[in-house]
């Protein structure tokens, strides 16, 4: 697993928490208005204005960039405010962040999704069901990609069941409804649209605001928490629940 950005993370956190004052054990170089610190392979620059509001910039030796603001409360003080904060996470080589991973898109899905500490639960059904090779190879594919904490949600005992011998080809029918023939981005996919599976029924796609939920053949909602996971032979969206064909 790459740990580089979490330590890039923790490293920028901690540079949001004390902008202007050293830390132990880093290197800072400060002035009115601006602080620069090196910390665990991390160098931030953190900018405060008059107004408050406070910019920081941050870059790891990784090449992993980072960035955050946070601004007083509206009708508070700088010195009383509370601040909201505001994060992106973004890689030269052009990576999403998932379960404290980078996936990155020279990875195949398979190879990306191992790296998921959110995903450990999908990647154990994948093996089981015999999956690997066909979700490493050419593709393209769009993968929905149920969390931890959506297979959570099923009934006590359903995922031990599922990723037994007897039950392979059940977990298989479940495992290829979450997988569609092709590459569809958040950016292809519109309100009521119908995507074939490959194990053969359809999902519906339902947009909720800016948001994207899919409808599965039982009627039941999994909502799009990240999308666009780029891989070598494919995407893959992160969802909040498991889909489930009718078979």
């Amino acid at each position: 697993m790459n740990t580089k950005p979490f330590f890039a993370t923790a490293a920028l956190l901690a540079a949001l928490a004390t902008p202007a004052f050293a830390q132990d054990g880093m290197k800072t170089k400060s002035d009115d208005e601006k602080t620069k610190t090196k910390a665990d392979g991390m160098t931030t620059k953190t900018k405060v204005a008059d107004d408050g509001k406070m910019k920081v910039k941050g870059k790891s030796d990784a090449g992993d960039k980072m960035k955050a603001k946070t601004m007083p409360r509206k009708g508070e003080s700088m010195g009383s405010s509370t601040t909201t904060t505001s994060m992106s996470t973004t890689s030269t080589s052009g990576g999403v962040m998932v379960g404290g991973a980078m996936m990155t898109p020279d990875k195949d899905i398979v190879a990306n999704a191992v790296g998921s500490a959110d995903h450990t639960t999908l990647v154990a059904a994948v093996k089981a069901a015999g999956l690997v090779e066909t979700l490493k190879s050419t593709g393209p594919f769009t993968v929905f990609a149920p969390t931890n904490a959506a297979f959570d949600k099923l009934p006590a005992g359903t995922v031990n069941s599922l990723v037994s011998p007897e039950m392979k080809p059940k977990l298989t029918s479940i495992l290829t409804y979450h997988v569609v023939p092709g590459r569809y981005t958040a950016a292809n996919l519109t309100a009521g649209q119908t995507l074939t599976t490959v194990e053969g029924e359809q999902l519906t796609v339902m947009k909720n605001g800016n948001g994207v939920m899919i409808k599965d053949a039982k009627g039941g909602m999994a909502r799009v928490t990240t999308p666009d996971v780029i891989s070598s032979n494919g995407v893959t969206h992160v969802i909040d629940s498991v889909l489930m064909p009718t078979k």
